[in-house]
């Protein structure tokens, strides 16, 4: 039979411990190391760029997820011009507002900056109807007027955020939520936004749901909005 001391049983305790303790530091690391990829890839967006500029080449044919660089040496300033957004948009329309936009589509200089501009006109009370940007955060800034603006969180709260802006203030608006603007004044009012893509896309709510290219089925939209066919068929011929 074997007997130990207390310094013995000190030792292989403390040998325990230190055991103990680099197994939890190594899990403690391990964790650490995939909550940083998990946020790096939840943060991406648009692709960064790796060089100084890559103006987009929108007659290549070949498929990438943004655009194709130019050839460097055959870049110039106007791949990074855009003259328009002081030109007020014609908003003689049902909604009575018009979007001047401005992405990578108008200007290539934008490709891989993860940026984009609008400015939107307003008719006396007219909107600009909710919709949503799939790929990016607005940031909206009022030039002239005032404007009602709101977004609707998301379910199963649907909460509506809403707030009446002046010249100079600023709203933003989270990406992919729906959200509108309004002029609630009787003169013609103007805003600007910034967006977070090069490329943040719009999709109109009335437009997707009504206005669908093939038709919704009738059934399915009579049942989530609770209304008879007939109204939905009416709804329809809008679009």
């Amino acid at each position: 039979m074997r007997f130990y001391t207390s310094s013995h049983i000190s030792t292989k305790v403390n040998q325990r411990t230190i055991s103990t303790s680099r197994s939890t530091m190594a899990s403690r690391l391990s964790l650490f190391v995939l909550l940083v990829a998990s946020c790096s890839v939840a943060m991406a967006s648009d692709p960064s760029p790796l060089q100084d500029f890559c103006v987009a080449a929108p007659k290549n044919r070949v498929l990438v997820n943004g655009e194709v660089c130019k050839d460097p040496n055959l870049v110039r300033a106007d791949d990074f011009f855009f003259r328009g957004l002081h030109v007020m948009g014609d908003t003689s329309n049902v909604v009575g507002s018009n979007v001047t936009i401005v992405t990578v589509a108008e200007l290539p200089g934008l490709n891989t900056f993860g940026i984009s501009m609008t400015r939107i006109d307003f008719a006396p009370w007219g909107i600009n109807p909710p919709h949503t940007h799939p790929r990016a955060t607005e940031m909206l800034t009022v030039l002239e007027g005032s404007i009602e603006v709101g977004f609707v969180t998301s379910n199963p709260e649907n909460r509506l955020i809403t707030k009446g802006l002046h010249k100079g203030d600023v709203f933003v608006f989270p990406q992919g939520l729906v959200h509108f603007q309004r002029n609630v004044g009787n003169g013609y009012a103007v805003a600007i936004a910034a967006l977070s893509s090069q490329n943040p896309g719009a999709i109109t709510i009335a437009n997707a749901v009504f206005g669908s290219n093939v038709d919704i089925n009738v059934d399915i939209l009579a049942k989530a909005f609770q209304v008879e066919k007939n109204v939905v068929y009416q709804i329809q011929s809008k679009f």
